[in-house]
């Protein structure tokens, strides 16, 4: 037994390594497509990583949350409803940089179908993405990067990689996001951060992998 444990533990412990490095090694190959410089996209990767535990406020606001009801006697307990502070944000690494990167690469890539892949990733992301009250804006992670890479292929021919980026980061961008800005009310959530993992999507993680794809 416990020649089975140290094993188990070790793959515990250099599992997320090992999530890293490939992930790494992915961006890095996106970026060569890209363009990019080894040095250059070690630069952008690390930039994005750091950025990413970055949230930036853009509005605060105050939610009252109802207490429930005990033992569904409502006559007999009165909670006043809590207020909280409820903060949209935009993530420097997951929105911010790679959006201000995307419209770098529209100096390079063809503007028609940079515009139509985008426009239509958009158009997905808006059909696709769910609000879920307490979390945030969800959507299938593996469709817009799929989308982004098919379309790019299609339309752009050599010149894929930088249309997938754009489509990827924009259409994602747009679509699920900031279209879903009304439903805000509804999730309830404290911290809504644009573009940041676990509440909206990695819009990063769908450049670098629609990228990749072509």
């Amino acid at each position: 037994m416990p020649g089975c444990l140290i094993p188990f533990l070790l793959f515990i412990i250099f599992f997320p390594m090992m999530i890293f490095i490939i992930f790494f090694n992915i961006a890095t190959i996106s970026f060569a497509k890209l363009g990019l410089s080894p040095q250059g996209a070690v630069l952008l990767f690390t930039s994005i990583l750091l950025g990413s535990v970055v949230n930036i406020p853009l509005s605060r606001k105050k939610i009252y949350v109802e207490e429930p009801y005990p033992f569904s006697f409502p006559f007999l307990f009165y909670y006043p409803p809590r207020v909280r502070e409820q903060v949209i944000a935009v993530n420097l690494g997951g929105a911010v940089i790679p959006t201000l990167f995307s419209l770098y690469l529209f100096l390079r890539a063809p503007l028609l179908p940079s515009i139509i892949a985008t426009a239509v990733v958009t158009v997905v992301c808006k059909k696709l993405a769910r609000p879920v009250p307490g979390v945030g804006i969800r959507i299938p992670a593996f469709i817009p990067p799929l989308i982004a890479a098919l379309l790019a292929l299609i339309l752009a021919g050599e010149n894929a990689a930088p249309v997938a980026f754009i489509s990827g980061v924009l259409g994602t961008l747009i679509g699920a996001d900031l279209l879903n800005l009304r439903y805000l009310d509804q999730l309830g959530a404290q911290v809504l951060s644009i573009g940041g993992a676990g509440v909206f999507d990695g819009i990063f993680l769908v450049g670098v992998v629609a990228t990749f794809l072509t």
